[in-house]
């Protein structure tokens, strides 16, 4: 399977690209976006008494408690994953012009793929902490005798350590080039695998790949979020203030009737974008010519 190497302008028009699919598609991607959410608020939720209960104590979880929510919290994550995948093919099914629904990204379970996209998730697992492991490793020591006296002090009730440790700057730079690779990295592996049926490690052969291809791009759609997200940061808040002072004018209880509502659309929205994304990243570097032009035909 051969990765494409893009343009640095590709990056802004995966972005668009990501931000159309919604508004051509909303019924499905919408609606699978909301399913979707659900699922991935489950971990937290069912997580959540054990921290309260930590909270309500004032001591910070044991370390065998600790242990016990990350492992409770990781298999849930990789439950989750095949949905992921089924959503990614809800995407892929609407943009070539095929009727698809919300409930369609359950597909992975019903057909057998599941233990398949989980050990997926495995393998991806393994290669975050690899990663971010490294850094840690070579430029990451202070800042991780600083975090553990961090959590010396809370433990101990000592007020923690002030100013950020030497070499923040540079292991959080190292930490976004890593973070930006795996942007890449995730879309193609998880578009291989789940669109195009290629085993654990050819897909993940193909995203690191395809994303070392393509960090340029990559890095151009990374700039464009930024501006994208300090817009929609900036709109949403002259929105919900102008909510609020009109909640304060007519009954409080509309701030929870408007706001709330609000912003489940936009996480709703952030789904559908990031999934539109790594859809058109796949296609753009991985899917065939042909297919391209067709779907591109159709959505003109």
């Amino acid at each position: 399977m051969t990765t494409r190497s893009r343009g640095p302008l590709a990056g802004f028009g995966w972005l668009k690209q990501g931000i159309s699919a919604g508004y051509r598609h909303p019924k499905p991607l919408l609606g699978g976006a909301a399913i979707l959410l659900l699922a991935c608020l489950l971990p937290s939720l069912l997580v959540l008494p054990m921290q309260l209960q930590a909270a309500h104590a004032g001591t910070p979880p044991s370390p065998a408690m600790f242990v016990g929510l990350m492992a409770l919290s990781t298999v849930l994550s990789l439950l989750i994953l095949p949905l992921y995948a089924g959503y990614l093919q809800v995407v892929d099914t609407a943009e070539r012009g095929l009727p698809t629904r919300a409930v369609d990204i359950f597909k992975p379970y019903r057909q057998g793929e599941a233990l398949r996209l989980i050990g997926y998730g495995l393998a991806m697992l393994a290669i975050y902490v690899v990663l971010f492991g490294a850094v840690l490793a070579v430029n990451g020591h202070n800042l991780v005798n600083w975090y553990a006296q961090a959590l010396a002090a809370q433990a101990s009730h000592q007020p923690p350590p002030t100013g950020l440790p030497s070499g923040f700057g540079t292991t959080f730079a190292l930490f976004m080039l890593v973070g930006l690779f795996m942007t890449g990295f995730y879309a193609i592996s998880l578009g291989q695998i789940a669109l195009r049926g290629r085993n654990v490690f050819g897909a993940i052969g193909d995203g690191m790949v395809g994303a070392l291809k393509n960090l340029l791009p990559l890095l151009v759609f990374a700039l464009s979020c930024a501006l994208a997200w300090i817009v929609a940061i900036i709109a949403l808040a002259i929105l919900v203030i102008l909510l609020t002072l009109l909640a304060k004018l007519i009954s409080t209880w509309l701030v929870f009737v408007v706001v709330v509502p609000l912003y489940v659309a936009l996480f709703l929205a952030m789904f559908t974008v990031m999934f539109g994304v790594m859809y058109h990243l796949w296609r753009d570097v991985c899917d065939d010519d042909t297919a391209t032009g067709m779907a591109s035909a159709i959505a003109a």
